[in-house]
């Protein structure tokens, strides 16, 4: 069982940045796949970016490719996600999930974190 809580959400202007943190419970956060979906408001969550077990391959979708750094440390059981140059779209409940997949897809995700809100104001 992993639990996951994150953090780091908040308001913040069009072109700023922001990190968020994804705190995991649990020993086995190591051998996990950690990812980051989003959803704005009346829309489906969608992939963000997502990081293998031992950090070393990273995948982004395409339209966020270059604005956007995940990362993790498995000594901290924390994964992270930096934005740049942020924009009003970005604004949505960020989440990160745990998987045994490095995947694009939700459903190849076993546990979800409660998510938190990044609002970007023009």
């Amino acid at each position: 069982q992993v639990q996951l809580v994150e953090s780091g959400g908040g308001l913040v202007q069009a072109g700023g940045s922001l990190r968020l943190s994804c705190a995991a419970s649990g020993r086995t956060f190591s051998s996990y796949a950690m990812a980051w979906f989003r959803q704005a408001p009346g829309k489906e969550r969608e992939f963000v970016a997502a990081i293998i077990w031992s950090g070393g391959m990273t995948r982004y979708t395409d339209s966020l490719k270059g604005r956007l750094t995940i990362s993790r440390d498995n000594t901290k059981n924390t994964v992270y996600l930096q934005m740049n140059s942020l924009k009003p779209e970005d604004t949505a409940v960020y989440y990160c999930a745990a998987g045994r997949s490095y995947s694009v897809y939700r459903r190849e995700y076993e546990y979800w974190g409660q998510g938190t809100q990044v609002t970007v104001s023009s």
